[in-house]
């Protein structure tokens, strides 16, 4: 079975609850091959969706790339960022944020659920049969095995929960038990409807 934890708790209170499970940090910071799931990891040849020829080198690169502030609309820079860091835009820095360019030379601005779901979930998923298969495998194997617990920093994985990021970690879990149906306990009800 595989469970989602947050990275700031610490490990005693993570094993206590899990103490059999095999813990794996699968954030930006994590060691090979785990790193691979993060939307951080320069994969590169990612295709940016709604823009013909556009690729991205990470997914986290598409999704910054694509956000128009007030005064910054698409930032090609963000698709060629292979350093896994300096990739966020933020509100701090560029103002208000009017929605995700639907494609780099789209007239259309998605608001945040929509581009959620037809911009980052797509891409997401894009990524793990693509560029991850592999390190899916493995977490599939292991999943099947005993317990695994992946840490990340952000632990939504309610895909019609708005309020806060979604945890990729609970994204990799969703998408290991749609494709290995034997592996779920509970269903996911908001992501029936996903393909991930």
């Amino acid at each position: 079975m595989i469970y989602v934890e947050s990275k700031r708790k610490s490990l005693a209170t993570i094993r206590a609850k899990h103490p059999s499970a095999v813990i794996i940090d699968v954030t930006s910071r994590g060691e090979e091959p785990w790193v691979r799931v993060s939307p951080f990891y320069p994969h590169g040849d990612i295709p940016v969706p709604f823009s013909e020829s556009v690729f991205s080198a990470s997914v986290e690169g598409v999704w910054q790339g694509l956000k128009v502030f007030e005064g910054e609309d698409v930032d090609f820079s963000k698709f060629a960022n292979r350093a896994m860091k300096g990739i966020k835009r933020t509100v701090r820095k560029f103002g208000k944020p009017l929605g995700h360019r639907k494609g780099v030379n789209g007239t259309e601005l998605l608001d945040y659920g929509t581009a959620r779901h037809h911009i980052y979930l797509p891409t997401y998923a894009w990524m793990l049969d693509n560029k991850a298969a592999e390190v899916i495998e493995k977490l599939t194997h292991m999943a099947e095995t005993g317990d695994v617990v992946l840490l990340d920093y952000d632990t939504n994985g309610d895909l019609t929960n708005l309020k806060s990021p979604l945890s990729h970690a609970a994204l990799v879990k969703l998408y290991i038990e749609k494709k290995h149906p034997h592996l779920k306990t509970l269903t996911a009800a908001a992501g029936d409807n996903y393909m991930l």
